[in-house]
């Protein structure tokens, strides 16, 4: 556990400035308004370690894929997310001498993230031979207008002499990845004027679209303004003044951020640069904050969680909730929910099966439901790259890919792509989710159903029939431990493969007769999905009395996590890929992400079993691991255990966990705090019929905690203290809920 803030109910704060770990400050400070969005990298050139990078939604660039042999079906590109033309750029000069805090004497640092009004501030004082200059900046990205970054910047002289003070503010298009094959750039500059860039994606060999962003400069200063320098790939404006002793002076920087996912031609795009930049000219930096400020009031209004005696877990839940709204806000359904989010490079920006499984349970019961419709519709929108997907294995219906950004899957690494398909499982189950919690059928019997019958038509390909053992089978699989590839029999996947076919037949049964009559399902392929639901193969041991990850897997040599040597976690960081195959060590819950996903649907001893068996052998190296591990805690009363992978959960990327945060924050897995408080130490559940249940308990260490949660058109406040739970009805009409199996009716 490395931890480099100091611990705040709002704040993500810190008066060091760390240079050893100044990528992990960066990751922390991360910013985002669902449209855009940036690593907490300086405004100016630093010289030490560092990992700039801002990135903007929907816009990524087809990459080589890196693979020693290329074979048939292997995706033909890795996508990944590219940084953006750094807009933010500004250099300061103190009586000519560059700032640069890798090497300047400063003093009075602070960092500060404030999870209430998403804003960023720094602030320190410098000292450059007989100049002493206090330095303040603030950055945010208007949540109420998407395509507006604001930065303001105030100097104060602290001399006994006046001070020159130089700004060099620049759009600047010389930006790479660092993890580039080939250390290229991927933007190529159209137009470059005093104050703007529009840029385009250079050309790639797979006919994927090409992007354009635009990026137009404003200011509002008291600094003079001496001149511009525009290069080939660079536009800046110069400021300079003098500052008498005791004098302060503000330079506030507002850039307009558009792309041709807006608007289908350049001039378009200049058209609607340029308007956005004339109407924000008119209103102040006041207003202009307080609309931002005000879409935050309104999420934390209906969203927050209260952790009442322990700061630690209120921060830590404060910042999932945090890394959710700034990443994805549900108002695109081009959009989704990639693993890093705006925070880093890694995993490529695109799009994972952590969105079903994880995602939308949370986004449920914090937004609006049009917000997880719209995820649900990226997936339908997608369908014709299911297809292609498919069509390369050389299977019937729809594969959804493991990583895409426009349904093609775009993963260089065989295990996977190939072979962990349960994923087309948790797109199903994410409809039947989604029409459980909502009661909105409209979607499942119209989108979803051609969902479900393209999945339903891929597993009727994928399995085999083994007449052996006269039961159907899915060889050469992976599961969601990673850490167990090329597998036989996946429980998980098997199970999935088999809820899926049962609940597609059943949507059937209530599709109307225009709808079935598109989806064209003949009678002998329900009749073949039948046979398979009856005759699936799951395994299971009847000695230990559980079900078995994968033939084979009671083979291995046995041995809790326990046993492994301190030294030599995280293994994936120690152990050859090899050594781990071998090992019986489990990445994150497989068999337990089935029982979580059907919790209800399990009994007590199969629950208390698996999870007794499983546990003790996951590392937990999934940052998606410890939330599902807490929720099976709380329901088998294990609270000690639930409320230690609640802190972990929460804690993830604050505490560095996994030692990997430096690259980006694991944003996907921040539901974990979410769904480890809600459907853990709350017991929350929805159940077929629509009932909303819950179960509470309050942790030892806790006084209480309280949250909010968005159910059919209610908003609902749950509080549980010491002396028992509380239940309000903040808005909707009447609702009974159960509260410990019995019945109360919140009005």
């Amino acid at each position: 556990m490395q931890r480099i803030f100091e611990v705040d109910p709002w704040n993500i704060v810190t008066h060091k400035l760390d240079k050893k770990n100044k990528r992990l400050q960066e990751s922390m400070t991360s910013l985002g308004n669902g449209y855009m969005g940036m690593r907490g990298n300086f405004e100016e050139d630093y010289s030490g370690d560092s990992l700039p990078g801002t990135y903007l939604a929907g816009i990524w660039y087809p990459d080589k894929t890196r693979v020693g042999w290329w074979k048939n079906g292997y995706p033909k590109y890795f996508g990944k997310v590219i940084n953006a033309v750094n807009f933010i750029k500004m250099n300061f000069l103190i009586n000519d001498s560059k700032l640069d805090l890798n090497k300047d004497t400063i003093s009075d640092f602070k960092l500060d993230l404030n999870m209430q009004n998403a804003t960023l501030t720094r602030s320190f004082v410098v000292e450059k031979g007989d100049a002493k200059v206090k330095f303040n900046f603030r950055r945010f990205l208007s949540s109420a207008q998407r395509e507006l970054s604001i930065q303001k910047v105030s100097f104060e002289n602290l001399s006994k002499d006046p001070v020159d003070i130089k700004v060099i503010s620049a759009l600047d298009a010389d930006v790479r990845n660092e993890d580039a094959n080939y250390d290229e750039r991927f933007w190529q500059v159209l137009e470059i004027t005093d104050d703007s860039i529009i840029a385009e994606t250079k050309p790639n060999d797979f006919g994927t679209p090409r992007f354009t962003s635009g990026m137009q400069a404003s200011y509002v200063t008291d600094l003079t303004q001496v001149g511009h320098e525009t290069t080939d790939l660079e536009t800046s404006q110069i400021f300079l003044d003098t500052l008498q002793p005791n004098e302060t002076k503000t330079i506030e920087k507002r850039v307009v951020v558009v792309t041709s996912r807006d608007y289908d031609s350049v001039d378009d795009l200049r058209d609607a640069m340029e308007g956005i930049s004339a109407k924000i000219s008119k209103v102040s930096y006041d207003d202009l904050f307080a609309s931002h400020q005000n879409v935050w009031e309104q999420r934390w209004n209906q969203s927050d969680i209260k952790i009442d005696g322990d700061v630690d877990a209120q921060q830590g839940m404060r910042f999932n909730l945090f890394g959710l709204f700034t990443t994805y806000s549900g108002a695109d359904s081009r959009l989704n929910i990639g693993p890093k989010g705006f925070t880093g490079e890694k995993y490529g920006g695109a799009t994972y099966w952590d969105t079903e499984a994880f995602c939308i349970p949370v986004y449920l019961g914090i937004t609006n439901p049009e917000v997880s419709r719209n995820l649900l519709m990226y997936r339908y929108n997608q369908l014709d790259g299911a297809f292609v997907n498919a069509k390369q294995q050389g299977l019937k219906g729809a594969l959804f890919p493991m990583v895409t950004f426009n349904g093609i899957e775009c993963h260089n690494e065989w295990e996977i792509t190939f072979e962990e398909i349960h994923r087309n499982g948790d797109i199903a189950f994410a409809i039947y989710n989604y029409t459980r919690y909502t009661g909105d059928k409209s979607f499942v019997l119209k989108e979803g159903s051609k969902i479900l019958t393209e999945i339903s038509r891929f597993w009727a390909d994928r399995v085999h029939f083994s007449k052996r053992k006269g039961m159907y089978m899915i060889y050469g699989v992976t599961g969601p431990d990673e850490y167990e590839n090329n597998g036989d029999n996946n429980w998980y996947t098997n199970f999935l493969a088999k809820w899926t076919l049962k609940y597609t037949l059943k949507v059937l049964g209530e599709v109307s007769a225009e709808q079935a009559k598109k989806l064209n399902v003949s009678d002998e392929e329900k009749a073949q999905w039948q046979d398979i639901i009856e005759k699936m193969y799951l395994p299971f041991d009847e000695d230990l009395g559980i079900f078995v990850q994968q033939d084979g897997f009671l083979d291995k040599d046995i041995k809790p996590v326990s046993s492994i040597p301190k030294d030599q976690l995280p293994i994936n960081q120690h152990w050859s890929w090899d050594k781990i195959l071998r090992s019986p060590y489990i990445k994150q819950g497989d068999v337990l992400q089935g029982i979580w996903d059907f919790i209800d649907k399990f009994t007590e001893r199969e629950k208390k079993r698996n999870f007794d068996f499983y546990e003790p052998l996951t590392v937990h190296e999934s940052s998606l691991s410890p939330a599902i591990h807490s929720v099976l805690a709380s329901d088998l009363h294990y609270e000690q255990k639930a409320v230690a992978l609640y802190e972990r959960t929460a804690r993830l990327d604050l505490d560095n966990y996994n030692n990997d945060t430096a690259d980006g924050l694991h944003i996907t897995s921040m539901t974990g705090g979410w769904l480890a408080m809600v459907q853990g130490f709350a017991g929350m559940r929805v159940h077929d019929d629509g009932t909303l249940s819950y179960k509470p308990f309050l942790p030892e260490k806790w006084n209480g905690y309280s949250f909010r949660q968005v159910f059919r058109g209610r908003v609902i406040e749950v509080c549980v203290q010491k002396d028992g739970s509380h239940f309000k009805l903040i808005s909707g009409e009447p609702l009974q809920i159960e509260v410990h199996d019995k019945p109360l009716l919140l009005k």
